[in-house]
């Protein structure tokens, strides 16, 4: 199994300045490999990003010299991420490759054997050791690593093999998980984890920064300022946003054996106008991505109820189900006489979906 361990850099002024020259020329590699793809292809040639690989190590020395500042992974790698893009446009997973801008997502790659980590310190190629925020938690094979920049901070995100495959999990407990908007998610055993809904908090902060950067003169060293400024709140709502969220997945899987979550098709939910910026706050997508690949190491079972599967309607005790019930309504009543939360119902409906269903 492959972790990624993503730890902050503390870089001085001309770190600082390797790591833009390599992200820059990252950028450049890729573009020019982009607008070469699109050129041949429209000229009725089959391109490859092999070729152009080739054809970039023909030219770059006479007519990009610059690119020989920074180490050479920097103007390789890109090849093979546009590789990978073209093939997820081809399966469908994503949409056609698109030009890289300046200040939006840089980063640059450097395979495993150009540098070595020690402690809080890790050695980048032709510019040495550079100062961490913390030590790398993963023990094993390191694969590769990635240095991005985020607001106006630089990262590296460390790959590393770990040997070993997951074991199953000794705790046989099944819990039933049910996401919502008031709560970010309600357990069947009854808990209920607030979410704490970072972008509603600092809405307001996000508008004013927002108004703020649309009043600055364009190229102004003023909008550069309010630009950064916006982009670190960005990266403050996106933090407490991750934060939450792993750990209440952390926590899932130390618990539970298996866990019963809903199949939500979240692109769908978010074409709701009223309920999009709610429902994307709450990172719905970004919780089974981590709960999927946690549960794997952990050795717990994730199921994954029907997308049709009416776990709001029917009531966990008789069995009865009830089509009227509309979204207002939060409190589940049944002619049974069982009364429980709407969200606490769907929760005992999921824990009790595996025996419906026979798994």
């Amino acid at each position: 199994m492959i972790f990624a361990h993503q730890i902050a850099l503390e870089l001085t002024q001309e770190q600082e300045a390797y790591c833009r020259r390599a992200a820059g020329t990252a950028r450049f590699t890729y573009n020019w490999a982009l607008a070469e793809w699109k050129r041949q292809y429209h000229a009725g040639e089959k391109p490859t990003s092999a070729k152009l690989k080739v054809q970039w190590n023909a030219l770059k020395h006479e007519r990009f010299p610059w690119v020989n500042d920074v180490h050479k992974d920097a103007n390789q790698q890109p090849f093979s991420n546009l590789n990978t893009a073209f093939q997820k446009f081809f399966r469908h997973e994503a949409k056609y490759p698109t030009f890289k801008k300046k200040g939006q997502h840089d980063s640059f790659y450097i395979s495993n054997d150009k540098c070595a980590v020690s402690g809080k310190r890790f050695r980048l190629p032709r510019l040495g050791w550079v100062r961490m925020r913390e030590a790398l938690r993963f023990q094993g094979k390191l694969v590769s690593v990635t240095v991005s920049r985020m607001a106006d901070r630089w990262f590296a995100s460390f790959a590393v093999q770990i040997d070993g495959t997951p074991t199953s999990s000794e705790n046989q407990a099944v819990v039933g998980v049910d996401l919502g908007i008031k709560a970010l998610a309600t357990l069947s055993t009854g808990d209920t984890i607030i979410g704490p809904k970072p972008f509603g908090k600092l809405q307001q902060a996000f508008r004013r920064c927002s108004k703020g950067l649309s009043r600055k003169v364009k190229g102004s060293a003023n909008r550069a300022k309010a630009r950064r400024k916006l982009a670190r709140l960005h990266y403050r709502i996106a933090c407490q946003r991750k934060d939450a969220l792993h750990k209440l997945t952390t926590d899932l899987v130390c618990r539970f054996g298996t866990i019963v979550i809903e199949d939500l098709h979240v692109k769908g939910m978010v074409r709701n106008r009223k309920l999009a910026r709610a429902i994307s706050d709450m990172g719905f997508g970004m919780f089974r991505q981590m709960l999927t690949y946690k549960a794997h190491a952990a050795g717990v079972t994730i199921l994954r109820a029907d997308r049709w599967f009416p776990s709001s309607k029917l009531c966990s005790q008789c069995g009865a189900l009830c089509d009227a019930l509309s979204l207002s309504q939060r409190v589940y009543a049944c002619a049974c006489g069982f009364v429980a939360a709407r969200d606490l119902n769907a929760a005992l409906n999921l824990a009790n979906y595996p025996r419906l269903v026979g798994k």
